[in-house]
């Protein structure tokens, strides 16, 4: 969970930002990328072996600077995108 502050220069940094994330995704580190401008927090479902692996991604994201991150190890991650399809019969 990140929680971010927004300045006047904050926008500038989005589409940087928006690459180097297409790019975990593209890679499979990250799963899912989540942000509400409402409550100014961003949720992501990222692949690694540690919390360390975790903070050196985050850490170089160019909005690194407006953020605070929160991070928590997931037991179990479970979603309807990773089930198999429903069967339908002709």
């Amino acid at each position: 969970t990140i929680h971010f502050e927004m300045d006047n220069d904050f926008m500038s940094f989005v589409p940087p930002h928006r690459i180097y994330i297409n790019d975990l995704i593209d890679k499979g580190v990250v799963e899912y990328y989540t942000v509400s401008m409402e409550t100014q927090r961003c949720w992501m479902l990222i692949n690694a072996l540690s919390k360390n692996e975790v903070t050196n991604y985050l850490q170089k994201s160019p909005l690194r600077k407006y953020w605070t991150i929160e991070i928590d190890e997931l037991f179990v991650y479970d979603a309807q995108s990773y089930r198999l399809p429903a069967l339908q019969l002709n």
